[in-house]
């Protein structure tokens, strides 16, 4: 069997007094031939086990899917390590990342690659510290291919129902319900199992971790998505408009296909940019298998979930939308969301993450009762590491509230609780040119191809906390036309620079260590710290949608010229405080094309009936509250 590791020395069976002094823990009474187990002191386990003499393995299973149609089933491949003590009776549980990366892109802020430096079939390098710091404590460690990546055979294909069933053929055969074989053809059993395996990964891992969690596959206990899509439709369109044009799917599947691979594969992708609908932009079936938010029902595992507010790459109405279905089905949960863009928790807030990872994974995986599940459920990033803790998200206490948009008399329109008294009129014209600072800037000048809205200086902070909503009562001069709206503070602060290099953070020189090492393997990462700026005004949150959209996702219906229709839609999820002397801001725009790939063509003219457009806030205290704030 494809194996490494040392045997269970006789003397380690029992742990001597002088180590557990050393872990702070009193010498417990066990007999030589009873089978190790795990050392819990202070309410977490003990890394009482060895990391340079673990079993190293490289295991095989038959997929139940063809995804390159070769007739065949494919194959999915993993690299496992566990402690040397499961051989000799330790029963562990599996922490997992099933990701398509490993070969390609690769892992973490460094960017490591999975490697076998020895050329024994075996991994040497093993991307992220899960394995560093987990194994020691008496976990095993699977590192999934997902499907047509690195080891595993067949091709990727972007979400759909053969990329999310790969990490599901590991937990079976953890469980007893499939067969693993190494490279040498010899079946394989998970013995050592304890039943239990989380899944954890960021972005495109993440996103897998949740497609096996909603198949709701039995011995799936726990899931840690990090900044993963939840609906794939809303990674590449937003209500109707294409965000990411030109086959990015496939494109996607490109990328993580292994280079010689890629040429056999391109029959896969060429399916998928034939189906994947960038003509119109619209919703169909082709996004069904790749939507999970739908499926929260099956799920059976606990949810860590973590993701930034400013993350521009995966947005955050991916962790929002599958927060409210968790919740809908009380699924038990934890949310953490920083000021960072794409960005690991482990880069932003590294030592409460592992802790609270350490935590987590205790007590779903090892059965350890360290009351996590009684602390508030949500820690939010305020400010550059300044967190909160809440009960719940949104902030209990929120209520949405309308806020009217109200005409101008020299410059910009103004916001306020109650409409306009009499019928007035915003008129612009679309630009698919015009950039996001022009649209932002300014906005007391009058400008032909946006409507700008301020609020009066605010007396007192008004926090925002859950989805916004734009419903605009609009005419345009053509059959088709987008719309986009801003959320802007003006008003000038020291803030998280997400947009800046880094997303965040900025890369130091200097390392710290999560874990223990071998010679070919250690536990250490270059540290990180906050990246800042001070600028006089910050984009809150913004949404897009197709008038031709308005009525469903899944069909378009031309407008009729001059005619006026009712539109809404969301903005991006948000939790933010305004603070008193800064100025709320509402910009609406037709093309975004900053946020849209493909800017809409028509250069119409748009009426907008001011008496009855509204931006509905998630309003903290609500209508009092923003009475309170001089809105």
């Amino acid at each position: 069997m494809a194996t490494r590791g040392t045997r269970w020395r006789t003397g380690a069976a029992v742990l001597s007094a002088t180590v557990l002094a050393a872990l702070g823990a009193a010498p417990q009474a066990q007999a030589a031939d009873d089978p190790p187990s795990i050392v819990v002191q202070d309410g977490v386990t003990q890394p009482v086990f060895g990391y340079a003499d673990a079993i190293r393995e490289r295991l095989f299973i038959d997929s139940t899917f063809d995804s390159d149609n070769d007739g065949l089933r494919d194959i999915i491949a993993f690299d496992l390590m566990r402690p040397a003590a499961t051989a000799h009776g330790l029963k562990a549980p599996v922490v997992m990342d099933a990701s398509p990366y490993y070969s390609t892109v690769c892992r973490g802020n460094e960017s490591e690659c999975k490697a076998d430096l020895d050329g024994d079939g075996l991994l040497d390098k093993w991307p992220l510290f899960y394995d560093n710091y987990f194994v020691p404590r008496g976990y095993a460690v699977i590192l999934l291919d997902m499907v047509g990546t690195n080891n595993s055979t067949g091709c990727p294909t972007t979400n759909a129902n053969q990329d999310n069933l790969s990490a599901k053929q590991a937990i079976n055969w953890l469980n007893g319900r499939a067969t693993a074989r190494n490279a040498a053809g010899q079946i394989v059993k998970a013995d050592w199992h304890n039943g239990k395996t989380g899944m954890i990964g960021k972005s495109y891992d993440g996103s897998l971790a949740m497609a096996t969690a909603v198949t709701g596959v039995k011995g799936l206990t726990t899931v840690v998505p990090i900044s993963g899509p939840t609906e794939y439709y809303d990674y590449v369109r937003s209500n109707g408009v294409i965000t990411r044009g030109n086959s990015y799917v496939s494109s996607l599947a490109n990328t993580v296909t292994n280079p010689e691979r890629r040429d056999y594969c391109k029959p896969v992708r060429d399916a998928i940019g034939a189906a994947d609908g960038d003509e119109h932009g619209d919703y169909t079936s082709f996004w069904n298998e790749r939507s999970y938010v739908k499926k929260v029902p099956n799920v059976t595992a606990s949810v860590l979930l973590y993701h930034g507010l400013n993350d521009d790459n995966v947005r955050p109405d991916h962790f929002s939308k599958f927060w409210y279905a968790l919740a809908e089905n009380n699924v038990p949960r934890k949310l953490w969301l920083s000021q960072e863009g794409h960005v690991d928790p482990f880069d932003s807030r590294r030592a409460v993450w592992v802790s609270t990872l350490h935590r987590w994974f205790d007590f779903w995986l090892q059965g350890v009762a360290n009351g996590i599940m009684d602390e508030p459920r949500v820690d939010l990033e305020r400010s550059a590491d300044v967190w909160e803790t809440h009960a719940d998200w949104p902030i209990p206490g929120k209520a949405d509230t309308e806020v009217f948009l109200q005409p101008g008399t020299t410059g910009a329109g103004g916001l306020g609780l109650v409409p306009t008294a009499k019928p007035a009129t915003g008129a612009f014209q679309d630009n698919r040119t015009q950039s996001q600072n022009t649209m932002i800037l300014n906005p007391d000048v009058v400008q032909p191809n946006r409507l700008a809205f301020l609020s009066a200086p605010l007396t007192a902070p008004l926090h925002i906390s859950g989805t916004p909503t734009v419903q605009l009562r609009a005419s345009a001069d053509q059959t088709d036309t987008n719309l986009g709206a801003i959320l802007v503070d003006y008003g000038t602060d020291e803030r998280v620079a997400h947009r800046a290099s880094g997303e965040g953070i900025i890369t130091l020189t200097t390392e710290d260590c999560w874990g223990q090492s071998s010679p070919t393997d250690d536990g250490c990462y270059k540290q990180t710290a906050k990246r800042v700026a001070t600028a006089d005004y910050e984009l809150v949150t913004k949404g897009i949608m197709d008038a031709q959209n308005r009525q469903s996702i899944r069909v378009g219906v031309p407008l009729v010229p001059g005619e006026s229709y009712n539109f809404s839609f969301p903005l991006l999820p948000e939790d933010y405080v305004f603070k008193p002397g800064h100025r709320i801001g509402v910009i609406i725009v037709a093309s975004y094309p900053q946020y849209s790939s493909q800017a809409d063509t028509t250069a119409a003219n748009l009426k907008v009936s001011l008496k009855s457009s509204t931006i509905v806030l998630p309003v903290v205290g609500g209508t009092a509250a923003a009475h309170a704030a001089g809105l």
